[in-house]
């Protein structure tokens, strides 16, 4: 190989310049492992990244992209092989490090994760950092004793690419999932994930008491502020909320009623720092147990690299249902 196309987001005056650019190994961040990009996917993060509207970036010229999914080419570590197809997601790229929109990456092995046997590289970018944002919440609330017989799970944020899957993933467990959304037209879409019931997120009553009327046997939040709030005052004895996102507000006011009068547990969700031997268990269960059931309806386009730039605002304007797939290479 010679040189390959990659999106690569420099610094400009009034933000930021993605553009797609012909690179080489050398021009990429250190790394043992190189991966042939076959698919990766759009985060919120990265439109966030691409459009200047986030500080994602730590540094410039970045290469962008959070998540990439290919084959190995190059190894320098016992533990990676040339030839496997492997997953990267999170982990610092197109943040720290130059990322997964390119068709050559260079990372440290002790980020990559082999495929699991039944699992394409497509299907990884399907799940992506969304999806194992939204399995690592699922596994930590089960290892905190979540378990279906307790009541209903609210997922808000519910047509994003974290909401989608974890409602796909806790319906498949057996959980009764209420859907929380304010787009209105997606009933159809959130109901055939699993969703039992839709709620309009517009028309919630919220209140302002320490503890409101205990409904929600857990929660996925994937928006803070007001709706974190509520979720924490709203969770009945024991029951888990796993916080995810900051696409409302960054804010949480709270008092300690609901964790000294009703034990509910307040679960940070980290999917960047998640240790190698959490990533393995993780991506084994989304494999198994937890493997999604409708990623053919979670996934609602496919684009080309030369595309990205033309549609991440949507992201940013909150206008996307599901996931849209990035192909690497031809």
């Amino acid at each position: 190989m010679e040189t390959f196309n990659a999106l690569r987001v420099h610094a400009a005056e009034n933000g930021v310049d993605p553009r797609l650019e012909s690179l080489t190994l050398e021009d990429l961040s250190e790394g043992d492992v190189v991966i042939r990009g076959e698919w990766s996917c759009i985060n919120y993060k990265d439109a966030l990244a691409v459009t200047g509207a986030g500080k994602i970036m730590r540094g410039f010229p970045l290469v962008a992209g959070i998540d990439v999914a290919g084959t190995v080419v190059q190894s320098a570590s016992p533990d990676v092989r040339e030839g496997d197809e492997v997953v990267v997601t999170s982990a610092g790229l197109g943040e720290t490090r130059d990322g997964g929109f390119a068709e050559y990456v260079r990372v440290p092995a002790g980020q990559v994760i082999p495929l699991a046997d039944g699992f394409s590289t497509r299907d990884a970018m399907a799940l992506g950092t969304a999806g194992f944002t939204a399995a690592l919440a699922v596994h930590r609330m089960e290892q905190n004793g979540q378990t279906p017989g307790q009541g209903p799970i609210a997922v808000n944020g519910a047509t994003g690419g974290v909401g989608s899957v974890a409602i796909d993933l806790l319906s498949g467990r057996g959980y009764d999932v209420h859907a929380i959304s304010s787009k209105t037209s997606a009933q159809e879409y959130l109901r055939k994930l699993g969703a039992s019931t839709v709620l309009d997120a517009k028309a919630l009553e919220l209140g302002t008491r320490p503890l409101e009327k205990a409904i929600w046997a857990g929660a996925v939040d994937n928006l803070g502020g007001d709706m974190l709030s509520w979720f924490t005052r709203t969770t009945q004895y024991a029951g888990n909320v796993a916080s995810i996102g900051l696409a409302a507000s960054h804010k949480l006011e709270t008092t300690v009623m609901p964790f000294i009068l009703r034990g509910v547990n307040l679960l940070g969700i980290n999917a960047v720092d998640t240790p190698r031997s959490l990533r393995m268990e993780v991506w084994q269960r989304l494999a198994t147990d937890l493997r999604p059931r409708h990623l053919d309806t979670i996934v609602t386009g496919e684009i080309g690299l030369d595309e990205v730039t033309g549609c991440v605002q949507e992201w940013v304007d909150g206008k996307i249902t599901g996931r849209k797939l990035v192909r690497l290479s031809n």
